[in-house]
Parts: C-alpha cells; sequence; structure tokens
C-alpha cells in the first residue's frame, strides 16, 4: 500500500469528523452530518444507526437527522434487483415470485421488497446491493489503518484495543454479507423463541434464498419508532418497550444467542401486540459462563451489592491486583448509586458514559472486542425503550429476567435439577450428593414456612458460583463505554 492511497483511504473518516465538529459548533445542520456518513460508506452509516437510538447522548437533533441511516437510505433499481434473484438461482424470476414489487426499505446492505411466491403466499424479499463487498472491504481497509496508526502513537487506543475491535467489526460483516448466514440466524432464532409469547420471528423461505437473496415470511405490523401509530393501533408503547428489553436480556442470558442489530427500523408489533424482529444479518453468541458472569454483574447492581461486582472481577482478573478492591467497589458505587431507581428523565447518559468511560481507563481494564455486540446492542436497546417511554426504568425492567435466570441456574433449585438429570450416572451423583442433601433440606423449610420461593441468598450465592476461568463482562447492562472505542475509530463521539 503506498502512502497516497492510504492517506486517501483516511479522507472520509477525517471528513466525517471535521463535519461532526461544525454541527456541534453550531456552523453546520445535523442533516450536512448523516449525509456524510451517508456518503462515506455502508461502515460509517452503521454508526449513524446507533447514534440514531441515542438523542440524550447525541442530542434530539442529530438523532432526529440519523433516522433515515435505518431503513430508509435510497433504493437501488428493481431491475438490478430482478437481475441479482435471476443470476442466483439461474432461472426467470417469475418461476420463483408471481409478483414483484418495489423496494418497501432499503439499508446500508440490502434492500427489502414485498413479493407473492408462485404459490401465493406473501413474503419479504432481501437482496444485497451490487458491489457492497467492494465498498465494505474499502471501509474496512480504511478503519484498520486509522486503528494501526491510533495504536501505534496512542497508549489509550492500545489499552481499548482498537484493532482487535476492527477485527471483531469485519467479522461481523463477513457474515452480514453472506444471506444464507442470516437465514440460519434467523432460523435458530425461531426455533429458540418460538414458545415465548410476546416476541415472534418471521420463518424462512429456504427454496428462494441464496447467498445474495433471503425469502422470508412478510410481517404485516406497525413500526416500533412511531408511538403514535402504536396507541392508534391499540397498542401500549410503555409495555412494548418492556417486551423489548426483557426479550433481549432473556435471549442473551437463557439462550445466549440474540439479535445484535435491535435498532428501530428493525422492529415492528403485530395485530396480536407481538415484538416481531426482522433482519438477522448481526447476531450475537455468550457461552455458559459468559452468561454467569453477566447475570452475576446484572443481579449484583439490582441488589446495590458493589464490594460483590468488585470481587467478581478480582476473581476473573479483569481488574489488576495491584489496585484496591474496595476503592473498585466505591467507583462502581458512584456510577450505580446515583441512578439507580431513577427514571429516564432523570439520567444523563452522556454524564454516565464519561463516568464508565473514565473508571475503566483509572483501572487499566482493557476493552473486551468479542463483547462489543452485546454492549452495542445494549446501548440501542435503551435507546429504543427510552424512545417509547421517557420514563422507563431499565433496572426494575431487568429485575424479573435477572432473578429467574439465577433461580434456574445458580440458585439451590438448580443443584437439584442438575442432580437429577444426572441421576443414572453414579459418578456425577456422589459428586452432587453432599449438596444435594443440603439443598434438599434448604427446599423442605421453604415449603415449612409456606412454599417454594427463590431461596434469599440466591443472589449472594451468585460470586462463589462463577467459574474463574471465564472472561469478563463488566458492567454487562452499562458496559456502554466501551461502545465508544468503536466510534473512537472515528474519533465521532468526541466531535458531537
Amino acid at each position: 500500500m503506498n502512502s497516497l492511497s492510504s492517506l486517501m483511504r483516511l479522507l472520509p473518516a477525517a471528513c466525517v469528523v471535521w463535519t461532526g465538529w461544525r454541527v456541534r459548533k453550531g456552523a453546520l445542520p445535523p442533516s450536512r452530518l448523516a449525509q456524510k456518513l451517508e456518503k462515506a460508506g455502508p461502515a460509517y452509516i452503521k454508526l449513524g444507526q446507533m447514534l440514531a437510538t441515542r438523542p440524550d447522548i447525541v442530542g434530539e437533533d442529530v438523532a432526529r437527522a440519523m433516522e433515515h441511516l435505518q431503513d430508509r437510505l435510497p433504493p437501488f433499481a428493481g431491475a438490478k434487483a430482478r437481475a441479482v434473484i435471476e443470476r442466483e438461482f439461474a432461472r426467470p424470476l417469475t418461476t420463483l415470485f408471481s409478483r414483484f414489487d418495489a423496494p418497501v426499505a432499503a439499508a446500508s446492505i440490502a434492500q427489502v421488497h414485498r413479493a407473492a411466491t408462485t404459490g401465493n403466499v406473501e413474503v419479504a424479499v432481501k437482496v444485497l446491493r451490487p458491489g457492497i463487498e467492494a465498498q465494505f472491504a474499502r471501509d474496512l481497509d480504511a478503519l484498520f489503518l486509522f486503528a494501526r496508526i491510533a495504536e501505534k502513537f496512542s497508549a489509550e487506543a492500545r489499552r481499548l484495543r482498537f484493532i482487535a475491535l476492527v477485527q471483531t467489526l469485519a467479522a461481523s460483516v463477513a457474515l452480514e454479507l453472506d444471506l444464507r448466514m442470516e437465514a440460519a440466524a434467523a432460523s435458530e432464532l425461531y426455533d429458540r423463541t418460538s414458545a415465548d409469547a410476546e416476541f415472534r420471528v418471521p420463518h424462512v423461505d429456504w427454496a428462494r434464498t441464496s447467498g445474495r437473496v433471503l425469502t422470508s415470511e412478510w410481517i404485516d405490523g406497525t413500526p416500533i419508532r412511531d408511538p403514535a401509530a402504536l396507541r392508534a393501533a391499540g397498542h401500549d408503547p410503555r409495555k412494548i418497550a418492556l417486551t423489548l428489553v426483557r426479550s433481549f436480556l432473556t435471549q442473551a442470558l437463557r439462550d445466549g444467542f440474540f439479535h445484535a442489530d435491535m435498532h428501530p427500523g428493525n422492529l415492528f408489533v403485530d395485530s396480536a401486540g407481538r415484538l416481531v424482529a426482522v433482519d438477522f444479518g448481526i447476531m450475537g453468541r455468550l457461552d455458559a459462563p459468559m452468561r454467569r458472569f453477566m447475570a452475576g454483574t446484572l443481579a449484583g447492581f439490582l441488589t446495590r451489592d458493589y464490594r460483590k461486582i468488585a470481587q467478581l472481577h478480582y476473581d476473573v482478573a479483569f481488574v489488576s491486583p495491584h489496585h484496591d478492591m474496595e476503592t473498585f467497589a466505591q467507583a462502581l458505587r458512584a456510577i450505580g448509586e446515583p441512578i439507580f431507581g431513577k427514571s429516564a428523565r432523570e439520567v444523563s447518559m452522556a454524564r454516565l458514559l464519561g463516568q464508565l468511560f473514565e473508571t475503566t481507563r483509572r483501572f487499566d481494564m482493557q476493552a473486551q472486542p468479542q463483547l462489543v455486540l452485546l454492549q452495542k446492542t445494549m446501548v440501542v436497546v435503551e435507546g429504543v425503550a427510552r424512545g417509547l417511554d421517557p420514563d422507563f426504568d431499565i433496572w426494575e425492567a431487568s429485575r424479573p429476567v435477572a432473578e429467574r435466570w439465577v433461580s434456574e441456574n445458580l440458585g439451590p433449585e438448580a443443584h437439584l435439577a442438575r442432580a437429577a438429570e444426572g441421576f443414572s450416572a453414579l459418578g456425577k451423583l456422589a459428586q452432587d450428593l453432599p449438596q444435594l442433601v443440603r439443598n434438599a433440606e434448604e427446599l423442605s423449610q421453604m415449603v415449612a414456612e409456606g412454599g417454594v420461593r427463590l431461596h434469599p441468598d440466591t443472589a449472594r450465592q451468585i460470586a462463589r458460583e462463577q467459574d474463574r476461568r471465564t472472561r469478563p463482562l463488566w458492567l454487562a447492562l452499562f458496559a456502554l463505554a466501551i461502545v465508544m472505542a468503536l466510534a473512537g475509530l472515528l474519533r465521532s463521539y468526541g466531535a458531537f
């Protein structure tokens, strides 16, 4: 790579940063920043999509200007979409669809058409933008160059692991550009959530799906971005906000597999009041140890037990032992107490982000690139919930999900269940028998006192149940500061 071409690759990022700085100074309208992001390429558009959900951070005017980046970008010609489909399946489009309408939504990577199959089934047909792979390759090259330069000259960039963050983004993009992988993700999430009464996933038409085309069930629903339309359709936006957050946490904790692109353009409410998600190009996974850590951290904040949260982090060596644990617990308290039980109107997320970012730096905690999707999704989900209910309390919304997971996976009841499952294996039975006896005695006492309930010591047992080899999930609910690392690749947050 010669120096001139390297410099040219950085020009889009430099242009976005300069425009963002001028927007902040009031010299330009926010619409100009949205235009610059749109023109800079698909990676920059994805950054704008996230910012559109956080008016509390970037301001109402900037967030509104970014909204069209979610699913209202200029579409490409329908003739090109038809050509892609016919090339993918090596047959005329009319042998697949009896009707193929104009695009109904267009985003950075693909656009969606409503159509009817030859069997008269209403479907949504997603088609990749022509040439999108080359565009993303160009953007990623620029981001990698930016990250290498930043890590060479900045200790902070090395701590935040800019290069690893871009590598994570690149791996995610590679999956997103193969619509067969998206179809598989949709199918898996459909299977995992099919019994959930308030969340729904459209099923995939595999016969009309390929690497560049994805066909799925058509969803008639009200867009979640419009609270007035939701109310007019008989839905309660506050209840939908609750369903959104609990569905996300349930997917992350229960399944370890979650929709990681829950911006308003991908969410609808059907006539039965169920939340419907579409667009499964970006999905996240958490292994069992990480889910245990997430639940432990969340439960620690819910019980305001900051020392236990601190202990979790020291147990997994996330915080260097040369830092005093009590001081770290004090820093966690300084973050948690001012916002505990407060409504969204009473909490400045911009100030919270700054405090979290300062804390990570003070205790030398490295960014965890593998957690970027979880943290980014939490930012987006909370932002969408705030749009539906300005007084949304994410603590209370999270409590039932966390307590249920704790009860089923970490409490005495879970020990009994695991022992029962392995009863036929004598080695497993011998291993669990002492704990089984103790748990049986505890449950007997519960029954004698009026029924089986969640053990009062369950929350306090979480820390002791952690696998010391697990990777950390620092402040899983409010680890928003790490997301700033990704945005920092463009130096954009500092420009707003």
